[in-house]
Protein backbone atom coordinates (compact mmCIF):
# COMPACT_ATOMS: atom_id res chain seq x y z
CA UNK A 1 0.00 0.00 0.00
CA UNK A 2 1.35 3.65 -0.96
CA UNK A 3 2.17 5.91 1.94
CA UNK A 4 -0.27 7.48 3.65
CA UNK A 5 -0.41 11.07 4.31
CA UNK A 6 -1.07 12.50 7.43
CA UNK A 7 -4.64 12.55 7.81
CA UNK A 8 -8.33 12.10 9.83
CA UNK A 9 -11.22 10.68 9.25
CA UNK A 10 -14.21 9.42 11.34
CA UNK A 11 -16.03 5.69 11.84
CA UNK A 12 -19.87 6.12 11.27
CA UNK A 13 -21.97 3.04 9.56
CA UNK A 14 -24.10 4.03 7.40
CA UNK A 15 -27.11 2.36 9.01
CA UNK A 16 -26.57 4.74 11.73
CA UNK A 17 -27.06 7.80 9.66
CA UNK A 18 -30.38 9.37 10.62
CA UNK A 19 -33.20 9.13 8.26
CA UNK A 20 -36.61 8.68 8.31
CA UNK A 21 -36.70 5.14 6.79
CA UNK A 22 -36.02 3.19 9.53
CA UNK A 23 -32.47 3.25 9.20
CA UNK A 24 -29.63 4.82 7.69
CA UNK A 25 -29.41 5.19 3.61
CA UNK A 26 -27.25 6.72 0.69
CA UNK A 27 -30.32 9.11 0.83
CA UNK A 28 -29.92 12.87 1.57
CA UNK A 29 -28.38 12.47 4.82
CA UNK A 30 -25.58 10.58 3.80
CA UNK A 31 -24.91 13.90 2.18
CA UNK A 32 -25.01 16.19 4.94
CA UNK A 33 -22.77 13.93 6.18
CA UNK A 34 -20.13 14.08 3.70
CA UNK A 35 -20.35 18.10 4.10
CA UNK A 36 -20.14 17.74 8.12
CA UNK A 37 -16.55 15.90 6.91
CA UNK A 38 -15.49 18.30 4.41
CA UNK A 39 -15.61 20.87 7.01
CA UNK A 40 -14.33 19.07 10.17
CA UNK A 41 -11.08 18.75 8.22
CA UNK A 42 -11.46 15.07 7.43
CA UNK A 43 -9.97 12.99 4.73
CA UNK A 44 -11.67 9.70 5.51
CA UNK A 45 -15.00 8.03 6.19
CA UNK A 46 -15.02 4.83 7.66
CA UNK A 47 -18.18 2.35 7.36
CA UNK A 48 -18.98 -1.07 8.29
CA UNK A 49 -19.40 -3.74 5.43
CA UNK A 50 -22.41 -3.07 2.87
CA UNK A 51 -23.36 -6.16 2.77
CA UNK A 52 -26.93 -8.20 3.37
CA UNK A 53 -27.39 -9.33 7.34
CA UNK A 54 -29.34 -11.98 8.01
CA UNK A 55 -30.24 -13.40 11.71
CA UNK A 56 -28.22 -11.09 14.48
CA UNK A 57 -28.46 -8.49 12.00
CA UNK A 58 -24.49 -8.49 11.97
CA UNK A 59 -22.79 -6.82 8.89
CA UNK A 60 -20.00 -9.54 9.52
CA UNK A 61 -21.77 -12.48 8.92
CA UNK A 62 -24.70 -12.79 6.17
CA UNK A 63 -26.15 -13.93 2.49
CA UNK A 64 -23.49 -13.09 0.90
CA UNK A 65 -20.05 -11.83 0.90
CA UNK A 66 -20.54 -9.50 -2.78
CA UNK A 67 -24.08 -8.07 -2.44
CA UNK A 68 -25.23 -4.74 -1.41
CA UNK A 69 -27.41 -4.31 1.61
CA UNK A 70 -30.64 -3.42 0.67
CA UNK A 71 -31.72 -1.81 3.96
CA UNK A 72 -29.28 0.75 2.67
CA UNK A 73 -31.04 1.96 -0.14
CA UNK A 74 -32.76 5.08 -0.15
CA UNK A 75 -36.34 4.37 -1.02
CA UNK A 76 -37.09 8.18 -1.87
CA UNK A 77 -34.92 8.34 -4.88
CA UNK A 78 -35.22 4.64 -5.55
CA UNK A 79 -35.22 4.22 -9.72
CA UNK A 80 -34.85 8.03 -9.45
CA UNK A 81 -32.03 9.43 -12.08
CA UNK A 82 -28.66 10.00 -10.02
CA UNK A 83 -25.64 11.99 -11.22
CA UNK A 84 -22.08 10.94 -9.83
CA UNK A 85 -20.41 13.52 -8.02
CA UNK A 86 -23.95 15.49 -7.05
CA UNK A 87 -27.00 15.58 -4.88
CA UNK A 88 -29.70 13.57 -6.49
CA UNK A 89 -32.47 15.68 -7.00
CA UNK A 90 -35.20 14.45 -4.80
CA UNK A 91 -38.54 13.18 -6.45
CA UNK A 92 -36.33 13.82 -9.26
CA UNK A 93 -37.53 12.07 -12.81
CA UNK A 94 -38.12 7.57 -13.20
CA UNK A 95 -35.70 6.09 -15.16
CA UNK A 96 -39.12 4.77 -16.67
CA UNK A 97 -40.94 8.31 -17.34
CA UNK A 98 -44.28 6.41 -17.42
CA UNK A 99 -44.01 5.17 -14.24
CA UNK A 100 -46.62 6.70 -11.90
CA UNK A 101 -46.45 7.62 -8.13
CA UNK A 102 -48.15 6.34 -5.51
CA UNK A 103 -51.83 8.69 -4.05
CA UNK A 104 -49.34 10.67 -1.65
CA UNK A 105 -47.60 11.96 -4.57
CA UNK A 106 -44.07 10.41 -3.39
CA UNK A 107 -42.26 7.42 -6.05
CA UNK A 108 -43.72 3.67 -5.71
CA UNK A 109 -41.33 3.10 -3.11
CA UNK A 110 -41.87 5.79 -0.83
CA UNK A 111 -45.49 5.00 -1.26
CA UNK A 112 -45.23 1.25 -0.26
CA UNK A 113 -43.26 1.73 2.66
CA UNK A 114 -45.24 3.89 4.15
CA UNK A 115 -48.47 1.48 3.51
CA UNK A 116 -46.29 -1.82 5.23
CA UNK A 117 -45.36 0.22 8.38
CA UNK A 118 -48.00 1.75 9.08
CA UNK A 119 -45.96 5.46 8.23
CA UNK A 120 -42.86 5.99 8.04
CA UNK A 121 -40.66 5.97 11.38
CA UNK A 122 -41.39 9.98 13.14
CA UNK A 123 -38.41 9.71 14.67
CA UNK A 124 -34.97 9.98 12.40
CA UNK A 125 -32.84 8.70 15.30
CA UNK A 126 -34.74 6.49 16.58
CA UNK A 127 -32.66 2.62 17.29
CA UNK A 128 -33.13 0.55 14.31
CA UNK A 129 -36.23 -2.35 14.13
CA UNK A 130 -34.63 -4.95 12.14
CA UNK A 131 -37.97 -6.65 12.38
CA UNK A 132 -39.84 -3.72 10.52
CA UNK A 133 -37.34 -3.29 7.86
CA UNK A 134 -37.54 -6.93 7.28
CA UNK A 135 -40.92 -6.85 6.53
CA UNK A 136 -41.23 -3.50 4.80
CA UNK A 137 -38.35 -2.91 2.81
CA UNK A 138 -39.02 -5.36 0.14
CA UNK A 139 -42.31 -4.52 -0.17
CA UNK A 140 -41.36 -0.88 -0.82
CA UNK A 141 -38.77 -1.83 -3.53
CA UNK A 142 -40.87 -4.60 -5.11
CA UNK A 143 -43.37 -1.75 -5.63
CA UNK A 144 -40.57 0.39 -7.75
CA UNK A 145 -39.54 -2.66 -9.56
CA UNK A 146 -42.98 -3.51 -10.99
CA UNK A 147 -42.54 -0.05 -13.08
CA UNK A 148 -38.96 -0.59 -13.71
CA UNK A 149 -38.39 -0.98 -17.58
CA UNK A 150 -34.24 -2.33 -17.61
CA UNK A 151 -32.19 -1.00 -19.69
CA UNK A 152 -28.90 -0.90 -21.22
CA UNK A 153 -27.68 0.36 -17.95
CA UNK A 154 -28.67 -2.73 -16.01
CA UNK A 155 -28.18 -5.10 -18.21
CA UNK A 156 -24.36 -4.38 -18.41
CA UNK A 157 -24.31 -4.35 -14.91
CA UNK A 158 -25.72 -7.97 -14.04
CA UNK A 159 -22.86 -9.14 -17.17
CA UNK A 160 -19.85 -7.16 -15.62
CA UNK A 161 -21.10 -8.97 -12.07
CA UNK A 162 -22.30 -12.24 -12.78
CA UNK A 163 -19.69 -14.26 -11.69
CA UNK A 164 -21.41 -13.83 -7.95
CA UNK A 165 -24.91 -11.97 -9.00
CA UNK A 166 -26.63 -15.01 -10.88
CA UNK A 167 -26.15 -17.01 -7.70
CA UNK A 168 -27.07 -14.94 -5.60
CA UNK A 169 -30.07 -13.91 -7.28
CA UNK A 170 -31.40 -17.24 -7.58
CA UNK A 171 -30.32 -18.22 -3.57
CA UNK A 172 -32.05 -15.10 -2.42
CA UNK A 173 -34.85 -15.82 -4.63
CA UNK A 174 -34.85 -19.11 -2.59
CA UNK A 175 -34.41 -17.96 0.32
CA UNK A 176 -37.64 -15.98 0.09
CA UNK A 177 -39.52 -18.97 -0.37
CA UNK A 178 -38.06 -20.89 2.59
CA UNK A 179 -37.00 -18.05 5.23
CA UNK A 180 -37.02 -19.91 7.95
CA UNK A 181 -34.54 -22.81 6.18
CA UNK A 182 -30.90 -22.73 6.24
CA UNK A 183 -29.97 -23.77 2.58
CA UNK A 184 -28.32 -27.28 3.68
CA UNK A 185 -31.86 -28.09 4.67
CA UNK A 186 -33.24 -27.87 1.26
CA UNK A 187 -34.25 -30.66 -0.87
CA UNK A 188 -31.19 -32.91 -1.93
CA UNK A 189 -31.25 -31.54 -6.25
CA UNK A 190 -31.44 -28.07 -5.02
CA UNK A 191 -28.92 -27.98 -1.96
CA UNK A 192 -26.49 -30.40 -4.27
CA UNK A 193 -26.87 -27.76 -7.23
CA UNK A 194 -27.85 -30.67 -9.53
CA UNK A 195 -27.47 -28.05 -13.29
CA UNK A 196 -31.31 -29.41 -14.69
CA UNK A 197 -32.71 -28.39 -11.31
CA UNK A 198 -31.16 -25.46 -11.15
CA UNK A 199 -31.94 -24.39 -14.61
CA UNK A 200 -35.35 -25.33 -14.06
CA UNK A 201 -35.40 -22.80 -10.97
CA UNK A 202 -34.51 -19.58 -12.94
CA UNK A 203 -37.35 -20.32 -15.35
CA UNK A 204 -39.42 -21.20 -12.16
CA UNK A 205 -38.48 -17.87 -10.12
CA UNK A 206 -37.52 -15.53 -13.25
CA UNK A 207 -39.29 -12.55 -11.98
CA UNK A 208 -37.79 -12.99 -8.42
CA UNK A 209 -34.30 -13.14 -9.84
CA UNK A 210 -34.63 -10.50 -12.09
CA UNK A 211 -36.33 -8.72 -9.22
CA UNK A 212 -33.22 -9.01 -6.85
CA UNK A 213 -30.56 -8.14 -9.59
CA UNK A 214 -32.89 -4.84 -9.70
CA UNK A 215 -31.77 -4.34 -5.92
CA UNK A 216 -28.28 -4.90 -6.24
CA UNK A 217 -28.71 -2.59 -9.40
CA UNK A 218 -30.26 -0.07 -7.26
CA UNK A 219 -27.57 -0.35 -4.49
CA UNK A 220 -24.71 0.07 -7.00
CA UNK A 221 -25.94 3.22 -8.66
CA UNK A 222 -26.79 4.78 -5.14
CA UNK A 223 -23.85 3.97 -3.64
CA UNK A 224 -21.76 5.06 -6.73
CA UNK A 225 -23.11 8.54 -7.01
CA UNK A 226 -22.64 8.78 -2.87
CA UNK A 227 -18.83 7.64 -3.43
CA UNK A 228 -18.43 9.98 -6.26
CA UNK A 229 -19.53 12.67 -3.88
CA UNK A 230 -17.26 12.02 -0.86
CA UNK A 231 -14.58 12.01 -3.99
CA UNK A 232 -15.31 15.57 -5.18
CA UNK A 233 -15.38 16.94 -1.47
CA UNK A 234 -11.93 15.63 -0.77
CA UNK A 235 -13.26 12.47 1.48
CA UNK A 236 -12.01 8.76 0.40
CA UNK A 237 -14.60 6.01 1.71
CA UNK A 238 -12.58 3.09 4.33
CA UNK A 239 -14.65 0.31 4.12
CA UNK A 240 -14.55 -3.66 5.98
CA UNK A 241 -14.44 -6.82 4.78
CA UNK A 242 -15.19 -9.62 7.68
CA UNK A 243 -12.24 -12.54 6.87
CA UNK A 244 -14.95 -15.15 7.31
CA UNK A 245 -18.49 -15.83 5.19
CA UNK A 246 -21.81 -17.14 6.91
CA UNK A 247 -22.50 -20.68 6.73
CA UNK A 248 -26.22 -19.87 5.29
CA UNK A 249 -24.85 -17.44 2.66
CA UNK A 250 -24.57 -17.49 -1.35
CA UNK A 251 -20.86 -18.08 -1.26
CA UNK A 252 -21.35 -21.63 0.64
CA UNK A 253 -23.81 -22.82 -1.60
CA UNK A 254 -21.74 -21.89 -4.93
CA UNK A 255 -18.64 -22.68 -3.47
CA UNK A 256 -19.04 -25.65 -0.78
CA UNK A 257 -15.55 -26.80 -2.18
CA UNK A 258 -13.91 -23.81 -0.89
CA UNK A 259 -15.32 -24.48 2.74
CA UNK A 260 -14.49 -27.04 5.94
CA UNK A 261 -18.17 -28.64 5.48
CA UNK A 262 -19.38 -32.43 6.11
CA UNK A 263 -21.03 -34.66 3.45
CA UNK A 264 -24.52 -32.38 4.12
CA UNK A 265 -22.43 -29.32 3.33
CA UNK A 266 -22.64 -28.57 7.29
CA UNK A 267 -19.32 -27.08 8.57
CA UNK A 268 -17.28 -29.43 10.15
CA UNK A 269 -15.08 -27.16 12.43
CA UNK A 270 -15.73 -23.37 12.83
CA UNK A 271 -14.01 -20.35 13.73
CA UNK A 272 -13.42 -17.85 16.52
CA UNK A 273 -10.89 -17.24 19.17
CA UNK A 274 -9.70 -19.13 22.31
CA UNK A 275 -10.42 -17.99 25.96
CA UNK A 276 -8.14 -14.59 27.40
CA UNK A 277 -8.34 -12.40 29.44
CA UNK A 278 -11.70 -10.66 28.45
CA UNK A 279 -13.85 -14.22 27.86
CA UNK A 280 -13.18 -17.23 29.48
CA UNK A 281 -14.97 -19.29 27.70
CA UNK A 282 -13.08 -17.72 24.51
CA UNK A 283 -15.68 -17.03 21.22
CA UNK A 284 -17.29 -19.19 18.75
CA UNK A 285 -18.22 -17.39 15.74
CA UNK A 286 -19.85 -19.91 13.63
CA UNK A 287 -18.42 -19.02 10.19
CA UNK A 288 -17.37 -22.12 8.02
CA UNK A 289 -13.01 -22.61 8.14
CA UNK A 290 -12.12 -22.33 4.21
CA UNK A 291 -10.13 -25.23 2.61
CA UNK A 292 -6.78 -22.99 2.05
CA UNK A 293 -5.59 -26.09 0.15
CA UNK A 294 -8.23 -25.90 -2.46
CA UNK A 295 -8.08 -22.01 -2.84
CA UNK A 296 -4.58 -22.34 -3.64
CA UNK A 297 -5.07 -24.77 -6.56
CA UNK A 298 -7.64 -22.31 -7.99
CA UNK A 299 -5.06 -19.27 -7.52
CA UNK A 300 -7.18 -18.31 -5.12
CA UNK A 301 -9.47 -17.04 -7.39
CA UNK A 302 -12.68 -16.71 -4.79
CA UNK A 303 -10.19 -14.20 -2.94
CA UNK A 304 -9.52 -12.32 -6.20
CA UNK A 305 -13.25 -11.56 -6.67
CA UNK A 306 -13.65 -10.69 -3.29
CA UNK A 307 -11.15 -7.93 -3.58
CA UNK A 308 -12.01 -6.94 -6.98
CA UNK A 309 -15.28 -6.21 -5.59
CA UNK A 310 -14.29 -4.75 -2.68
CA UNK A 311 -11.74 -2.47 -4.15
CA UNK A 312 -14.15 -1.14 -6.48
CA UNK A 313 -17.09 -0.24 -3.62
CA UNK A 314 -14.16 1.10 -1.49
CA UNK A 315 -11.01 3.98 -1.42
CA UNK A 316 -9.11 2.00 0.81
CA UNK A 317 -10.30 -2.09 2.57
CA UNK A 318 -9.93 -3.04 6.08
CA UNK A 319 -9.52 -6.70 6.60
CA UNK A 320 -11.41 -7.69 9.27
CA UNK A 321 -8.96 -10.80 11.70
CA UNK A 322 -5.82 -10.02 9.17
CA UNK A 323 -3.89 -12.84 11.43
CA UNK A 324 -6.29 -15.35 10.31
CA UNK A 325 -3.65 -15.50 7.05
CA UNK A 326 -1.03 -16.28 9.25
CA UNK A 327 -2.88 -18.80 11.67
CA UNK A 328 -6.67 -19.39 12.47
CA UNK A 329 -8.18 -20.99 15.76
CA UNK A 330 -10.68 -23.98 14.43
CA UNK A 331 -13.12 -24.97 17.02
CA UNK A 332 -15.33 -28.35 16.68
CA UNK A 333 -18.51 -27.00 14.74
CA UNK A 334 -20.60 -28.09 17.92
CA UNK A 335 -18.89 -27.14 20.48
CA UNK A 336 -20.38 -24.46 23.06
CA UNK A 337 -17.10 -22.99 24.31
CA UNK A 338 -13.68 -22.25 22.22
CA UNK A 339 -11.90 -23.59 24.78
CA UNK A 340 -11.29 -27.01 22.69
CA UNK A 341 -9.69 -25.31 19.70
CA UNK A 342 -7.05 -25.56 18.10
CA UNK A 343 -4.45 -22.77 16.00
CA UNK A 344 -4.13 -24.11 12.27
CA UNK A 345 -1.84 -22.36 9.75
CA UNK A 346 -3.23 -20.51 7.52
CA UNK A 347 -2.73 -19.89 4.33
CA UNK A 348 0.35 -17.16 4.90
CA UNK A 349 2.96 -15.61 2.44
CA UNK A 350 1.98 -17.28 -0.74
CA UNK A 351 -1.67 -15.80 -0.44
CA UNK A 352 -0.76 -12.10 0.12
CA UNK A 353 2.30 -12.43 -2.46
CA UNK A 354 -1.02 -13.23 -4.67
CA UNK A 355 -2.89 -10.20 -3.58
CA UNK A 356 -0.40 -7.61 -3.86
CA UNK A 357 0.84 -8.70 -7.56
CA UNK A 358 -2.14 -8.71 -8.58
CA UNK A 359 -3.47 -5.54 -7.38
CA UNK A 360 -0.24 -3.70 -7.29
CA UNK A 361 -0.16 -3.00 -3.40
CA UNK A 362 -3.90 -2.89 -2.60
CA UNK A 363 -4.66 0.00 -0.52
CA UNK A 364 -5.53 -2.05 2.74
CA UNK A 365 -5.60 -1.62 6.41
CA UNK A 366 -4.94 -4.99 8.12
CA UNK A 367 -6.88 -5.26 11.31
CA UNK A 368 -4.18 -7.35 13.48
CA UNK A 369 -5.84 -7.00 16.87
CA UNK A 370 -5.86 -9.80 19.63
CA UNK A 371 -3.66 -12.81 20.07
CA UNK A 372 -0.92 -11.92 17.69
CA UNK A 373 2.78 -13.79 17.53
CA UNK A 374 5.92 -12.98 15.92
CA UNK A 375 4.93 -14.88 13.02
CA UNK A 376 1.59 -12.93 12.47
CA UNK A 377 3.73 -9.65 12.64
CA UNK A 378 6.33 -11.03 9.85
CA UNK A 379 3.76 -11.76 8.09
CA UNK A 380 2.27 -8.25 8.44
CA UNK A 381 5.24 -6.49 7.67
CA UNK A 382 5.67 -8.85 4.34
CA UNK A 383 2.38 -7.69 3.01
CA UNK A 384 3.27 -3.87 3.38
CA UNK A 385 0.36 -3.20 4.85
CA UNK A 386 -0.53 -0.72 7.80
CA UNK A 387 -1.39 -2.69 10.97
CA UNK A 388 -3.81 -0.99 13.61
CA UNK A 389 -3.94 0.45 17.17
CA UNK A 390 -6.66 0.78 19.64
CA UNK A 391 -6.29 3.67 22.15
CA UNK A 392 -8.52 1.58 24.68
CA UNK A 393 -6.33 -1.35 24.90
CA UNK A 394 -3.30 0.90 26.06
CA UNK A 395 -4.32 1.62 29.44
CA UNK A 396 -3.59 -1.95 31.18
CA UNK A 397 -0.07 -1.51 31.89
CA UNK A 398 0.31 1.75 34.20
CA UNK A 399 4.28 1.51 33.26
CA UNK A 400 3.62 2.84 29.88
CA UNK A 401 4.90 0.35 27.98
CA UNK A 402 1.77 -0.80 25.83
CA UNK A 403 2.38 -0.83 22.12
CA UNK A 404 -1.50 1.18 21.85
CA UNK A 405 -0.30 4.11 23.97
CA UNK A 406 0.08 7.07 21.82
CA UNK A 407 3.78 7.98 22.37
CA UNK A 408 4.91 4.17 21.20
CA UNK A 409 2.87 4.56 17.59
CA UNK A 410 4.89 4.60 14.53
CA UNK A 411 4.19 5.78 11.47
CA UNK A 412 2.71 3.23 8.85
CA UNK A 413 -0.48 3.02 11.25
CA UNK A 414 -3.98 3.31 11.46
CA UNK A 415 -4.84 4.37 14.70
CA UNK A 416 -8.32 4.40 16.77
CA UNK A 417 -9.89 5.39 19.98
CA UNK A 418 -12.08 2.61 19.75
CA UNK A 419 -13.09 0.23 17.04
CA UNK A 420 -17.18 -1.04 16.75
CA UNK A 421 -16.40 -3.92 18.87
CA UNK A 422 -15.52 -1.51 21.98
CA UNK A 423 -17.29 0.82 23.94
CA UNK A 424 -17.39 4.37 23.30
CA UNK A 425 -14.56 5.65 24.77
CA UNK A 426 -16.33 7.72 27.59
CA UNK A 427 -18.45 4.46 28.52
CA UNK A 428 -15.28 3.19 28.53
CA UNK A 429 -13.87 4.99 30.79
CA UNK A 430 -16.42 4.95 32.97
CA UNK A 431 -16.74 1.56 33.42
CA UNK A 432 -12.72 0.51 33.31
CA UNK A 433 -11.25 -1.35 36.12
CA UNK A 434 -10.14 1.86 38.64
CA UNK A 435 -6.37 1.33 38.01
CA UNK A 436 -7.11 1.11 34.11
CA UNK A 437 -9.22 4.47 34.65
CA UNK A 438 -6.57 5.84 36.89
CA UNK A 439 -3.86 5.28 34.06
CA UNK A 440 -6.10 7.09 31.63
CA UNK A 441 -6.53 10.16 33.57
CA UNK A 442 -3.05 10.36 34.47
CA UNK A 443 -1.96 9.60 30.96
CA UNK A 444 -5.10 11.89 29.04
CA UNK A 445 -4.90 14.69 31.86
CA UNK A 446 -8.46 14.24 32.39
CA UNK A 447 -11.25 13.68 34.71
CA UNK A 448 -13.83 12.26 33.32
CA UNK A 449 -17.14 14.52 32.11
CA UNK A 450 -17.94 15.89 28.74
CA UNK A 451 -14.35 16.32 27.85
CA UNK A 452 -13.48 12.06 27.84
CA UNK A 453 -14.25 11.65 24.13
CA UNK A 454 -12.47 14.61 22.93
CA UNK A 455 -9.46 13.94 25.14
CA UNK A 456 -9.39 9.89 23.25
CA UNK A 457 -9.69 11.89 20.55
CA UNK A 458 -7.09 14.28 20.88
CA UNK A 459 -4.68 11.71 21.85
CA UNK A 460 -4.75 9.69 18.71
CA UNK A 461 -4.74 12.77 16.51
CA UNK A 462 -1.35 13.92 17.88
CA UNK A 463 0.15 10.47 17.81
CA UNK A 464 3.16 9.84 15.07
CA UNK A 465 0.29 7.49 12.96
CA UNK A 466 -0.44 8.08 9.58
CA UNK A 467 -3.84 7.89 9.95
CA UNK A 468 -6.02 8.68 12.72
CA UNK A 469 -9.92 7.27 12.53
CA UNK A 470 -12.25 8.70 15.40
CA UNK A 471 -15.82 6.94 16.02
CA UNK A 472 -18.11 9.59 15.78
CA UNK A 473 -19.55 8.50 19.85
CA UNK A 474 -16.66 9.87 20.88
CA UNK A 475 -17.20 13.65 19.06
CA UNK A 476 -20.41 13.58 20.95
CA UNK A 477 -18.88 12.48 24.28
CA UNK A 478 -21.80 9.67 24.30
CA UNK A 479 -21.18 7.20 26.60
CA UNK A 480 -22.70 3.29 26.09
CA UNK A 481 -26.25 3.36 25.59
CA UNK A 482 -23.89 4.51 22.07
CA UNK A 483 -22.57 1.61 21.44
CA UNK A 484 -22.46 -0.34 18.58
CA UNK A 485 -21.61 -4.06 18.95
CA UNK A 486 -20.86 -6.04 22.02
CA UNK A 487 -19.06 -8.79 20.66
CA UNK A 488 -20.15 -12.81 21.21
CA UNK A 489 -23.77 -11.58 21.88
CA UNK A 490 -27.24 -11.84 19.45
CA UNK A 491 -29.81 -9.38 19.86
CA UNK A 492 -30.10 -6.39 22.35
CA UNK A 493 -29.35 -2.89 21.07
CA UNK A 494 -26.63 -4.54 18.67
CA UNK A 495 -25.69 -2.63 15.67
CA UNK A 496 -28.81 -0.18 15.97
CA UNK A 497 -27.59 2.52 17.11
CA UNK A 498 -28.13 6.28 15.36
CA UNK A 499 -26.77 9.75 15.26
CA UNK A 500 -29.14 12.24 15.98
CA UNK A 501 -28.01 14.76 12.95
CA UNK A 502 -28.88 17.99 14.95
CA UNK A 503 -25.77 17.12 16.41
CA UNK A 504 -23.55 17.33 13.79
CA UNK A 505 -23.75 20.80 14.13
CA UNK A 506 -21.44 23.65 12.11
CA UNK A 507 -20.37 24.22 15.78
CA UNK A 508 -18.94 20.63 15.93
CA UNK A 509 -17.12 20.71 12.27
CA UNK A 510 -15.08 23.52 13.31
CA UNK A 511 -14.56 22.15 16.67
CA UNK A 512 -13.16 18.59 15.45
CA UNK A 513 -11.41 20.58 12.59
CA UNK A 514 -9.62 22.98 14.90
CA UNK A 515 -8.32 19.71 16.75
CA UNK A 516 -7.64 17.72 13.44
CA UNK A 517 -5.46 21.18 11.89
CA UNK A 518 -3.53 21.54 15.20
CA UNK A 519 -2.32 17.78 14.86
CA UNK A 520 -1.45 18.38 11.59
CA UNK A 521 -4.35 16.00 9.86
CA UNK A 522 -6.69 18.50 8.27
CA UNK A 523 -6.19 18.74 4.49
CA UNK A 524 -4.64 22.57 4.09
CA UNK A 525 -2.48 21.99 7.44
CA UNK A 526 -1.01 18.17 6.78
CA UNK A 527 2.56 17.28 5.88
CA UNK A 528 3.45 14.35 3.66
Amino acid sequence: MAHLKRSAGILLPIFSLPSHQGIGTFGEEAYKFVDFLRDAGQSYWQVLPLTPTSYGDSPYSGPSAFAGNPYFIDVVNCGLQMNRGQRPEVMGQLLDDESPVGADGNPPAVHAFSLHSGGLPSAPTENIDYGLLYRARHTALNATFAHFSGGKEFEAFKAENAEWLVDYCLFAALKDENPERVWQAWDEPIKRRDPAMLASLRKVFAREIEYHAFVQFEFQRQWDALKAYANNNGVRIIGDIPIYVAADSADVWANPELFELDANYMPTRVAGCPPDEFCADGQVWGNPLYQWDAHKKTGYKWWISRMARSLKLFDVVRIDHFRGFESFFAIPAHAKTAKNGVWEKGPGKAFIKVINEWFNSPPVIAENLGFLTPAVEELLKFSGFPGMRVLQFGFSKPDGSSEHLPHNYERHLVAYTGTHDNDTSPGYFKAAPAAERQTAKAYLGIAGGKDTGIAFARAVLNSGSDLAIIPMQDYLNLGSKARLNIPSTLGGNNWRWRVNGDDLSDELAKKIRKVTALAGRAPTHRST
